[in-house]
């Protein structure tokens, strides 16, 4: 394919980006934090946000190759666990889909209705219609449907947090007393309330994604370069959002009354009120909505290149690799359609959806930890395999201290979301301890267990030398 065929820009790249990382539906969890979020924030930031923006950055480099993680852990330690390393991905998404769709499901009802944020049939049922219709759209391909994400995300991400923004500065500027204190004793958490659990995690979620853009180098002019450029870019404005955004959130609603689904209508409600701007409120539905629906197609095409080249390396799941005409990996848009909708229906037997909705996001979130320490380990295995690659970028100049470090702090952050994810909120109608404990560990087993299963039954392919020469560029 000639550079001149390339559909991803690098301002699409950065849009694609911080359009499936950053969404305004995290802002209210993160608002839980309270007092304590600025401190959480740095820490995020930290051991997790920066370890994967600059390991994600120093792999692409290496290995700008169509498949993202898949082709990066499968040239460091073989098929196997590239397709480990890609299912993880791909699995944690399918369960994350329910949860942002979710979201626009209850941002349609509580415009509504509020009482409908709490009705499991028109949460299903809405989801359901909203996720085939994505899965539709990115039927017609890469070119087609980066042109709905774009606009999806500027209208539904960009507008929404300008809005929050600036009728922010507008609600102090009126006097208006703020939620949050700062003093000293506040900074520190308070490690006894539950609601602090649900925000870190709620926090760490939101800043997953940050290597999905990578699985389209097919798409994108000189990847080994436009990719790094467009992670440190994505990075800098998903920070920005997301502080920014969750600090008013959390000075404008008090933090016993922050819903998880309905969290941002109520800001936007609350504003409303205060401006006398009720009028406003249908189009803040609307662009809320568009914003879940940019980051959904986002994610919906995204893992599935991963998974294709996967499967298509693998004999008897040659099947799902199967392209249209517009290069979409059919077979596989529609099964995951089929999984979502599977799901959704046993969404219908939690107690809540205030409580699946968490549920499935902690499960979510601890498949994707999954996933980041496998991300990391690679990360520092070619990062020695490859010593020469080391200077051709700002971001890559790192010694080999420095990387060590770098991934050091990714793993104990992954390592310390995936122990939170153990422990059940208490404000959640979510069940006893032991019940909660039974699901969620039934969840991972059930959602890690396929890749094993797949693989037993390949053991000659998966000893077979690499089929793709993958060439690194100088």
């Amino acid at each position: 394919m000639s550079n001149s065929g390339k559909s991803l820009s690098l301002f699409s790249l950065i849009i694609l980006t911080v359009g499936s990382v950053a969404s305004v539906r995290n802002l209210p969890t993160i608002a839980l934090l309270g007092d304590s979020l600025i401190f959480f924030f740095t820490m995020a930031t930290i051991f997790f946000l920066l370890p994967i923006t600059l390991v994600t950055s120093k792999l692409s480099r290496i290995l700008p190759h169509q498949g993202g993680i898949y082709i990066w852990a499968r040239h460091a330690f073989g098929k196997k666990i590239g397709f480990l390393a890609i299912w993880f991905q791909w699995i944690g998404n399918i369960i994350w889909f329910p949860t942002i769709l979710s979201f626009a499901a209850a941002t349609i009802g509580y415009l509504i209705n509020p009482l409908l944020i709490d009705n499991k049939l028109f949460i299903t049922t809405t989801v359901i219609i909203i996720f085939w219709g994505t899965t539709i759209i990115n039927l017609f391909g890469m070119k087609f449907s980066s042109r709905i994400n774009n606009f999806c995300t500027i209208a539904g991400l960009f507008l929404p947090i300008l809005l929050i923004i600036g009728i922010g500065i507008a609600w102090f500027n009126a006097g208006n007393i703020s939620q949050l204190h700062f003093t000293a004793k506040s900074f520190l958490p308070d490690y006894t309330n539950s609601k602090m659990w649900i925000a870190l995690t709620g926090m760490i979620m939101s800043f997953c994604g940050l290597e999905i853009a990578t699985v389209h180098a097919n798409d994108v002019k000189e990847p080994h370069k436009t990719f790094p450029i467009a992670l440190v870019i994505s990075t800098t404005i998903l920070a920005l959002i997301l502080f920014l955004g969750s600090i008013i959130v959390a000075c404008i609603i008090p933090r016993n009354n922050i819903d998880l689904l309905a969290g941002m209508m109520q800001t936007f409600q609350t504003f409303s009120f205060a401006f006398h701007l009720n009028w406003l409120m249908p189009t803040i539905a609307v662009i809320l909505v568009l914003g879940s629906i940019g980051s959904i197609s986002n994610w919906i095409i995204a893992p599935l290149k991963g998974l294709s080249v996967a499967t298509s390396e693998t004999k008897h799941l040659k099947h799902f690799a199967k392209s249209n005409k517009h290069d979409a990996p059919h077979n596989l848009l529609v099964y995951q359609a089929i999984v979502v909708t599977l799901l959704m229906i046993v969404f219908l037997g939690f107690p809540s959806v205030k409580a699946s909705y968490w549920l499935l996001t902690t499960l979510a979130t601890q498949l994707f930890m999954l996933m980041y320490i496998l991300l990391f380990i690679t990360g520092l295995f070619l990062h020695f395999k490859y010593p020469a690659k080391k200077h051709h970028s700002i971001i890559l100049k790192t010694k080999n201290i420095g990387m060590v470090i770098i991934c050091l702090f990714g793993i104990i952050g992954t390592l310390v979301t995936i122990c939170i994810g153990f422990l059940p909120p208490s404000n959640l109608a979510i069940g006893s301890t032991l019940r909660y404990e039974t699901i969620f560990i039934t969840g991972l087993i059930i959602t890690i267990l396929p890749p094993f299963l797949i693989h037993k039954k390949s053991k000659e392919e998966i000893e077979e030398t690499l089929a793709i020469d993958l060439k690194i560029p100088n």
